[in-house]
């Protein structure tokens, strides 16, 4: 019953991409009805313009649309029913369905691991099938048909759901290319725009390449193995040697998916450009889809992890989590933006896997696990927050038809349902108390906090360095969050469109990031619902899990001890609305200090204009002082002269430019050199036959000399 509600997901989600395309058959019955009218010639000109005119006002009814987004729904409806089943009975569900090769049917195992995968994709899509049939009515058809667009996001999701089902490599592979592939056509949907094909092309250069080091990392089990199924690679028994290589080539092309750093460029380049709602299911949940292969690899298939892997994850996390911000807090584009947040979200989770490994391979499993616990609840609370950011990004452009932060401004006033909405997501990933950012955040913290239980000494320095790292990434991620929200819902509207901006009238739109508030809120103060669930996937994979009575407990949360550290989120949350009511009676008595609008004070001067506000970069200008060697920055002010001896100051423009490291120092040489290898391979294309005729001659002689 359990595998039946995931294969209705799936089928589900292939049901909304088939529906989509069906929609879309305007060329064939045009043809049809052309060719019956010219049986009747006198009546041709007159059916054809009715039928144009019929065809071109319904096309898309507006229930069809949204039928396509209904499958989406309960594709994910039952995608969460399928996860929670099988988190809550803790079974191993094991499948063999009659397809791919004659020789290689495709394995199906579903089990705590894959269904809490499930629960995030599950969630993150009924989300989107409420925000979608709103969203997508602003395109037009002639430019961006919707058959393509539900079409790719059915396989999209179907794929995401396949990579988590297969049980051999071979099933894997081609889930994960269906997933690639489909994601592909839906950054690429606004091709018209350069920079999107470029974006597109980017994103499916690095997937494909990614793609191979992972079925490199398969070869390396598979060839210790008697066969491709995940139960073969199991046995593989590797040598330390071959399991690293394995483990390196697969952390090459997971993270990558991922967007870890240095291999995170596609990330910030694809995001921006794709539709909102594809956006938010590519970083909120996709990215998790390739979490869960690098788990899926490393405690499951190769088995015994080593200390040293979990250094590679501890660094590489480290380096992603910090540069992961500080690039997003120079940037004014909003989903370029969030796209960088989620390199270093990635960053967190990587960073805390590292340590699952380090305790585990040093023998303090309940640490590990500890480590693990906190990786997957930050993974499911990133899903959240991070779709819920995107969809709210989705709404503010769809109403100002601007991501430039810095032409915004105001929107609280004119948008207050989206302004609550997004407050939310910005205190949930800047990791408030009372919200679920803060709840994974400190787990993470508790267990680098737990260094001393280590005899290695390097590993005794590293980890409170990066844990000092993380304690900055919080605090940077808090003050670009705090720039996000000021710069677009405070203050003066500082463009045409901000100015005439109004709240969304589908509340469909609403409807979904107002599930996600809700969820971030729910979650935060009661951690221990998936605490709970995260600790069975725990018990099935490392074979450890935290003691029930200091982790699960509903009140309070004790990862270690109680006499170590305890969070109680009701408890605070209760403190919170007894300070807030005593304030609340005590203002309210004082007639001088009973809350009242008033315009906004202008210390005496009056005249207060858009232009009086911090921007994106005056903001941000501090910390770009003090981190300035991250960056590449190019700064320039130009003064416009005038008068006789251009001695007066007409204007001053300000122009800055920030680039990431990782193109001029990894990504321009890979490209030079492949350039160049080219044209020398171009120099056997002479054109002349006798020189053909000598290659053909010579690969003869060596191919006769090779066989015998």
């Amino acid at each position: 019953m359990i595998l039946v509600l995931a294969y209705c997901a799936v089928l589900l989600s292939f049901a909304s991409g088939l529906l989509a395309l069906l929609m879309n058959q305007r060329p064939v019955l045009v043809k049809l009805n052309e060719y019956r009218f010219k049986k009747f010639p006198d009546s041709y000109q007159f059916g054809r313009s009715v039928i144009e005119k019929n065809l071109k006002e319904r096309r898309y009814p507006h229930a069809l649309r949204r039928s396509v987004f209904v499958l989406l729904g309960l594709s994910g409806l039952f995608a969460v029913l399928a996860g929670l089943s099988v988190l809550i009975s803790q079974d191993i569900i094991n499948d063999q369905l009659s397809l791919g090769l004659p020789w290689l049917p495709w394995h199906v195992r579903f089990d705590g691991l894959s269904g809490f995968f499930f629960l995030i994709i599950g969630i993150a899509v009924c989300a989107v099938s409420f925000y979608g049939p709103g969203y997508v009515s602003s395109y037009k058809e002639s430019e961006h048909p919707f058959a393509v667009l539900g079409l790719f996001t059915g396989l999209f999701v179907a794929g995401m759901l396949l990579v988590l089902l297969a049980d051999d490599a071979f099933f894997f592979m081609i889930a994960w290319e269906l997933m690639s592939v489909a994601s592909y056509f839906l950054v690429a949907f606004q091709h018209e725009n350069p920079a999107n094909r470029h974006a597109a092309f980017l994103y499916l250069l690095m997937a494909e390449v990614g793609a191979l080091a992972i079925i490199l990392g398969f070869g390396v089990l598979a060839s210790f193995s008697d066969g491709f199924t995940f139960d073969a690679l199991r046995e593989s028994g590797l040598s330390v040697t071959w399991a690293s290589i394995a483990f390196v080539l697969a952390l090459l092309g997971f993270g990558m998916k991922a967007g870890i750093v240095p291999v995170h460029v596609w990330l910030p380049e694809a995001h921006p450009v794709a539709p909102s709602h594809i956006s938010a299911l590519m970083s909120g949940v996709m990215l998790k889809v390739a979490l869960y292969g690098l788990i899926r690899f490393c405690f499951d298939l190769l088995g015994d992890v080593h200390w040293q892997w979990g250094v590679v994850l501890l660094i590489l996390g480290t380096f992603s989590a910090l540069g992961g911000i500080l690039y997003a807090m120079m940037q004014p584009n909003l989903k370029r933006l969030l796209a960088y947040s989620s390199v270093e979200n990635i960053g967190i989770i990587f960073m805390v896997l590292g340590l699952s490994m380090i305790f585990m391979a040093n023998g303090h499993p309940q640490l590990a696990a500890l480590g693990f616990l906190a990786a997957m609840f930050h993974a499911f609370n990133h899903a959240l927050f991070k779709n819920l950011l995107f969809l709210g990004a989705g709404i503010i452009q769809h109403q100002t038809h601007e991501l430039n932060i810095d032409l915004m401004g105001g929107l609280i006033k004119k948008m207050p349902q989206t302004s609550k909405l997004f407050l939310v997501g910005c205190m949930s990933i800047s990791s408030l108390p009372l919200f679920n950012g803060f709840v994974s955040e400190w787990l993470a913290f508790q267990t680098a906090l737990q260094v001393d239980v280590l005899d290695n000494g390097v590993l005794r320095s590293l980890i409170p360095v990066s844990a000092a790292a993380l304690a900055l990434t919080a605090a940077l991620a808090a003050a670009c969050f705090v720039k996000v929200f000021g710069l677009i819902f405070l203050g003066q509207s500082r463009s045409r469109h901000s100015e005439k901006a109004h709240e969304v009238r589908d509340k469909g739109m609403l409807a979904g990031p107002a599930l996600l508030a809700g969820l971030c809120f729910f979650i935060g103060i009661f951690p221990g619902i998936i605490i709970h669930l995260i600790n069975n996937v725990s018990g099935q994979l490392l074979g450890q899990t935290l003691p029930n009575d200091t982790a699960l407990g509903w009140l309070w949360l004790a990862p270690v001890s109680a006499e170590q550290a305890s969070y109680s989120a009701p408890l605070v949350l209760m403190g919170a609305l007894i300070a807030g009511s005593v304030c609340y009676w005590f203002l309210r008595r004082n007639p001088l200090t009973v809350m009242r609008r008033a315009e906004t004070w202008d210390c005496g001067f009056g005249g207060l204009t858009p232009r009086m506000q911090y921007s994106s970069s005056a903001f941000t200008m501090p910390i770009r002082r003090i981190f300035s060697k991250v960056w590449i920055i190019d700064e320039q002010i130009n003064k416009e002269m005038q008068g006789a001896l251009d001695q007066d100051v007409a204007a001053v423009h300000y122009q800055l430019h920030i680039q990431d490291h990782s193109w001029p120092r990894l990504y321009q040489p890979i490209a030079r050199g492949v350039s160049s290898l080219a044209k020398q391979v171009g120099r056997i294309q002479t054109g002349n036959i006798r020189t053909y005729l000598g290659y053909s001659f010579v690969t003869l002689i060596v191919l006769l000399w090779v066989i015998s």
